[in-house]
Formats: structure tokens, C-alpha cells, sequence
């Protein structure tokens, strides 16, 4: 894939509609709907501040959770849910919808910029369209969520031509989307030119310098719960770094492929035969993959177990995996320690639970410590660096998690893929 793309700095925006694609993709409070944590609101505004100070026109979009764009839709999820379909009204669907409103990120967004967030209506519809028309430069309007509308996630031609035709220039800065072919986040920059926004450009600047041209020894440390879903990371990995370090659930599986006993830890028997693959490909590419030699086992996941260290090929039938132990923190600290570029993408362990959580926040200071570059992707590797306070001494937190897990595969992200090379 490409990461040369065309930034906002490379098109004049003066006198310009824009359509901005942004991530407020923001967690609510349930009960009030108050924004609990205004991260991505607060990412996006680098951009926002400098095409509104350049005297662009701002027209800004996101999706916000997974609202059902039709009644009919709503209906069969909840029927699903195991609701009664008689219950169910198109006021309890309208109901569903309002709780997912852009109206509080319009409202935060504003208190951060200080100046009005004006706020749409709809996303296509009469009052986007008008007021998008009588935008002027230095405003900014916020269409509301792209997911109310049910050509979104179908990435429907016809809904991207309503969208771009409200604005001259689309700017893509939602890295957490770029996965995804949406009609908001690809679709658009079919019928406008297209570029990247600050965000978007870092990640592809750090986390595509990574993987194109690392500066080496390039390590990388790979854990969270299931083999399945790293797979496509460590294979293709393989092929670019010298020393792979396997933690987390997904431990075990490779454990097992080893032929070692692993009592009633996470396990995908489905996939050893993988597991045993990426071991010999790892010996034919002449990489280091490390896997932990003892574990921090409980009898059961409760964060009030008691935990028991073991040797990590001889885990007792009735005791399952929960974290490194302290030998294979002191492997895979000192593997960290002379890197030129470390990649980190989930946990070594149950790190909710403090007396799992070890593990994780020992390979998070070894990160802190190196003087190498040092790349966490999203999700809750990206959690456990804030939780556990180092997030400060990173280079880099990837705003993506799945986005962040795609493009550590290799695989093309339709969002990047469709910005105009530079």
C-alpha cells in the first residue's frame, strides 16, 4: 500500500467547502448520554483549527456507535434480542436514534473551539443541505451521524454524491474508519479531491515508516486473547521484523501446538496447525519468536484469584493462563532493550485484574525506558498504556484499533487506498 498521500497542506482550502471525516466515535455515558471521554474529539481538532484559520468552511461528519437505519432493521435486532416484535414501535426506534445523536460531540466540540458548532438535523437531508449552503469560511457545521442513514455502511454511490456535492474538498481524518469502504469514508472521494487530515498523516508517517523502512533491530510484541485475529499480523510480520514476542491469550494456543499442556486457558484448537506454520516460517526467515516460559495462572478468571506460577508448557488441567511470569518478563524486557523500533499491539495478560496486570505494565515501562521508537496500536494495548500511566513516553498511539490491526497485516485500508498520492 501507498502511505505517500496528499495532507491538507498540499491543497489550497481558502474561500473552500470542506467535508471533513473526523472519529467521534466517542464512549457515553448510558444513562445521561454525557461524553466520557473526548479523545477523538480532542484528535480531530489540529486539523479542524487549521482549515477553519486557512478561512475554509467546515463541514464535519462521523458515525457514532451502530444505530439501525431503518425500522425494519431495529425490529429484527431486537427480535433477536429476544424482544416481543408486537412491543416494538417506531417510537422506540426514533427513541434508539436520538440516543445516538452527534448533538453532545457538537456541543463539546464547540466549548473546545470556542467559537459555535452549528448542527445538522439530518446528514443529507433539507437541513444539512441548507445549511451547508449558507455555510461561510471560518464555520463549522456538523452533520449528524452518517450511520442514520442506511447507504452509509453499504458504501451506496448515491449517498457519497449527496454528501460531496455539499462541499468542494473532502478531507479524511478518522484513521479509526479507514478500514472500512463506507460511503463517508471512501465513497465521497469518488466525486471530490481527496486528502488526508494531521491524524491521518501521522499514522501513516509512523506506523508506515515502521513497516516500510524500520529503523532495526524492529521487535515486535503481539498479545491479546485469540490466535485468529493476529494471524494476518504475524505472518506478515515475519516478513519484515527480526524478533516477534507472543503474549496474551493467544499464548496458549501456540503452546499447545508445542505440544505442552495448558489446563483451561483460552484455547483455538482450529488453529495449531497455523500456529506450527508461523513457528517454522519464523525459523526459515531467521526471526527470534518468543513465547513465555512461565505463567501466572488462577483457577479461575476472577480478578479475586490467586495466582499461581508455573512453567508455561506444564499449566495443571484445572488452572488457566493469566499472565507472564517473571522469567519471561526479564526475556522479553531485555529483547526490548537494544531496539530500534518496537511495534506493541495487545496485552500480555488479563491486565483489568491488578494482580494479572504485571506483565503488561512491565513490557509497557521497558517501552518507556528504550530510546527506541516505540508504535502502540489501538485498542487495549492503547488502554492498558493509559491505565497504567505511560502513555506520555510513547512516540506513538495508534487512534485505530481494528484500522491499526489492518494495517499492521499489510492488507489496503479503502480509506487511505482512495486519497490522492502525493
Amino acid at each position: 500500500m501507498n502511505y505517500n498521500k496528499k495532507t491538507v497542506l498540499d491543497v489550497d482550502v481558502h474561500g473552500k467547502k470542506v467535508l471533513l471525516r473526523c472519529d467521534f466515535n466517542v464512549p457515553q455515558d448510558k444513562a445521561t448520554g454525557a461524553i466520557t471521554d473526548d479523545k477523538r474529539i480532542r484528535a480531530a481538532l489540529p486539523t479542524i483549527q487549521y482549515l477553519l484559520d486557512q478561512g475554509a468552511a467546515v463541514i464535519a461528519c462521523s458515525h457514532l456507535g451502530k444505530p439501525n437505519a431503518t425500522f425494519d432493521s431495529f425490529v429484527k435486532k431486537q427480535t433477536e434480542k429476544g424482544k416481543d416484535p408486537a412491543t416494538l414501535t417506531e417510537e422506540a426506534w426514533k427513541k434508539s436514534l436520538a440516543q445516538l445523536s452527534l448533538a453532545p460531540v457538537a456541543k463539546r466540540l464547540s466549548e473546545l473551539l470556542g467559537r459555535e458548532v452549528i448542527m445538522a438535523a439530518d446528514v443529507v437531508g433539507p437541513d444539512a443541505q441548507a445549511k451547508a449552503a449558507a455555510l461561510q469560511p471560518g464555520q463549522i457545521l456538523l452533520l449528524e451521524n452518517t450511520r442514520f442513514e442506511k447507504g452509509e455502511t453499504k458504501n451506496d454511490p448515491e449517498l457519497a454524491k449527496k454528501m460531496a456535492a455539499m462541499a468542494e474538498i473532502y478531507v479524511s481524518d478518522a484513521f479509526g474508519a479507514v478500514h472500512r469502504a463506507h460511503a463517508s469514508t471512501a465513497g465521497v472521494a469518488a466525486y471530490l479531491p481527496a486528502v488526508s487530515g494531521f491524524l491521518i498523516q501521522k499514522e501513516l508517517e509512523v506506523m508506515g515508516g515502521a513497516l516500510a523502512n524500520p529503523k532495526r533491530p524492529l521487535v515486535a510484541i503481539l498479545g491479546g486473547a485469540k490466535v485468529s485475529s493476529k494471524i494476518g499480523v504475524i505472518n506478515n510480520l515475519l516478513d519484515i521484523a527480526d524478533t516477534i514476542i507472543i503474549g496474551g491469550g493467544m499464548t496458549y494456543t501456540f503452546i499447545k501446538a508445542l505440544g505442552g499442556t495448558v489446563g483451561t486457558s483460552l484455547l483455538e484448537a482450529d488453529w495449531l496447525d497455523y500456529c506450527r506454520e508461523m513457528m517454522d516460517k519464523a525459523k526459515e526467515k531467521g526471526v527470534k519468536l518468543l513465547l513465555p516460559v512461565d505463567t501466572l495462572c488462577a483457577a479461575e478468571f476472577s480478578a479475586d484469584a490467586k495466582p499461581e506460577l508455573v512453567e508455561t508448557m506444564a499449566i495443571p488441567d484445572d488452572r488457566m493462563g493469566m499472565d507472564i511470569g517473571p522469567k519471561t518478563i526479564a526475556l522479553y524486557t531485555d529483547a526490548v532493550k537494544d531496539a530500534g523500533t518496537v511495534i506493541w499491539n495487545g496485552p500480555m495478560g488479563v491486565f483489568e485484574f491488578p494482580a494479572f496486570a504485571e506483565g503488561t505494565r512491565a513490557v509497557a515501562k521497558a517501552l518507556a525506558d528504550t530510546n527506541a521508537i516505540t508504535i502502540v496500536g489501538g485498542g487495549d494495548s492503547a488502554a492498558a498504556v493509559a491505565q497504567l500511566g505511560f502513555a506520555d513516553q510513547m512516540t506513538h498511539i495508534s487512534t485505530g484499533g481494528g484500522a491499526s490491526l489492518e494495517f499492521l497485516e499489510g492488507k489496503e485500508l479503502p480509506g487511505v487506498a482512495c486519497l490522492l498520492d502525493k
